[in-house]
């Protein structure tokens, strides 16, 4: 689970949980994806804190599209009497959330399952009393189809915790010195153009309103909080977090180059190029402000 960047293309957080992106090497990103995660650990244990108040002592905790499993592993950590299962599409990264399990001492209660989502949900031996979706739900053609199998594997009066919509992250202020002012607003508006059309593209799609409430309803949940958390990492930044920045904006240049105009990729190329001092990795006005937001939703018993 990336690190998850809002839209980021070839390479978003969760990407790795489905069949689409399948020119991606999920072995070489791991250790990519386990550092992203890991820097957002803080706003991880927030959210989780925030579910124990409604589920205080779940008995299994499902991690749909997990990734390398940095955020089911805390699960873990902050649920002791939990078992925790990571679900993902790649074999790869669900490797290192096994070895990260045992490095940590919860192998005991954690285990995986390969396979896409959702008809990988099936092989849950247990009903969920929690399942948690970070940002894999929008991977899926139909997201209607989609909560409603994540519903059917919750246990009577489990919880469905989704995140998904937030706000696009933002690492730089809006003039920079070097290039047209205003480029983080740019890129976030490719971004989005980018996030309509692989939506369009996916096998089954089917355009629905990300009206998040009004669609766990029609799962046949009965919505219950929503709450934003948010990442605030202030300049000066440090190097976990410029590393972090980098991969962004790398992704955004290689997967956008060609709907960016001139002055915007030679401007990411400085923001990338380690020897010059305007770059993302010298700069003292860089910082890393992400907001995340959760939607929970209840099974009726």
């Amino acid at each position: 689970m990336a690190h998850d960047h809002h839209h980021a293309p070839a390479g978003h957080g969760h990407a790795h949980a489905h069949g689409h992106h399948t020119d991606i090497d999920w072995a070489e990103m791991g250790p990519v994806l386990e550092s992203q995660a890991e820097l957002l650990a803080p706003l991880y244990r927030e959210s989780m804190a925030w579910l124990a108040e409604e589920t205080p002592e779940p008995g299994l905790i499902v991690d749909a599209g997990s990734g390398p499993g940095v955020v089911a592993c805390l699960f873990a950590e902050e649920f002791p009497g939990a078992r925790v299962t990571a679900v993902d599409g790649s074999g790869p990264l669900l490797e290192r959330a096994r070895d990260r399990a045992a490095r940590l001492g919860v192998a005991g209660r954690f285990s995986t399952i390969t396979g896409e989502l959702p008809d990988a949900l099936d092989e849950l031996e247990f009903p969920a009393d929690l399942l948690w979706a970070s940002r894999s739900l929008h991977h899926l053609g139909d997201q209607r189809a989609g909560l409603a199998a994540f519903a059917e594997r919750l246990a009577p009066g489990g919880t469905l915790a989704l995140l998904e919509g937030g706000l696009p992250a933002r690492y730089l202020p809006r003039d920079i010195g070097i290039g047209r002012p205003g480029l983080q607003s740019r890129l976030n508006a490719a971004e989005e153009e980018w996030f309509s059309r692989m939506r369009a593209e996916l096998p089954g799609a089917v355009a629905e309103p990300e009206d998040w409430p009004a669609l766990l309803t029609s799962a046949g949940l009965k919505p219950t909080r929503t709450r934003t958390f948010l990442l605030d990492l202030p300049a000066p930044a440090d190097e976990a977090a410029r590393d972090y920045a980098a991969a962004y904006f790398t992704r955004l240049r290689d997967g956008l180059g060609d709907t960016l105009d001139a002055e915007d990729r030679a401007t990411l190329d400085r923001l990338l190029d380690r020897t010059d001092p305007e770059s993302v990795y010298h700069r003292a006005d860089l910082f890393v402000l992400d907001a995340y937001t959760v939607y929970t939703a209840v099974r009726p018993r």
